[in-house]
């Protein structure tokens, strides 16, 4: 089995998980990482290149190879969140190919496959990591950005741009006129 014969988006999503038995769930831990309350300056985006569908251990493994390089150099001083879900399930027909495997398979009959995994489709353009941290770290974002952008399976591209915060409410309400 290779992975690249499920790369490539080809008919309607498979989803319907309450008519399956017994497919494999997500390898996926965790989808946020680091501090969700801290405030950041710099946010780094990985951006998908290609239309296709990416594998939840292909996920798993962007996540852990990323996450590794922000715990090293910045601790817990970081925010990290992985956006697709893989919920597209993944089948494959069983094939026995050399002596006497006549015997065995059924070749094309019945030939509908069972679950082997999931995956989640991604459409170009598409933010499949951020990576948000403090001014001085933006080299380490996108550093960790490479690192698992290697693990996918499509061209992505690093995104780094600066946080825009959001004005206070107090300071933008016009203060009342007095009336007399």
């Amino acid at each position: 089995m290779h992975a690249k014969n499920y790369r490539h988006v080809k008919n309607r999503a498979y989803t319907r998980k309450e008519y399956v038995r017994g497919f494999p769930p997500p390898k996926i831990v965790k989808f946020t990482m680091g501090d969700t309350k801290g405030t950041f300056e710099i946010e780094g985006r990985l951006i998908a290149g290609e239309r296709a569908q990416i594998r939840h251990s292909a996920l798993e493994a962007a996540r852990v190879a990323t996450n590794r390089i922000l715990m090293d150099k910045l601790v817990n001083d970081y925010l990290m969140v992985v956006h697709p879900y893989p919920h597209i399930i993944l089948r494959e027909n069983k094939m026995i190919f050399g002596a006497h495997a006549d015997r065995l398979q059924q070749g094309m009959r019945r030939s509908f496959g069972t679950p082997i995994g999931t995956a989640a489709k991604v459409e170009v353009g598409q933010t499949i990591i951020t990576v948000r941290v403090k001014a001085g770290a933006a080299e380490t974002a996108k550093e960790s950005l490479k690192r698992g952008s290697a693990k996918l399976p499509i061209p992505c591209r690093i995104v780094i741009s600066k946080i825009e915060a959001a004005p206070d409410v107090a300071e933008t309400a016009e203060p009342e006129k007095e009336t007399a």
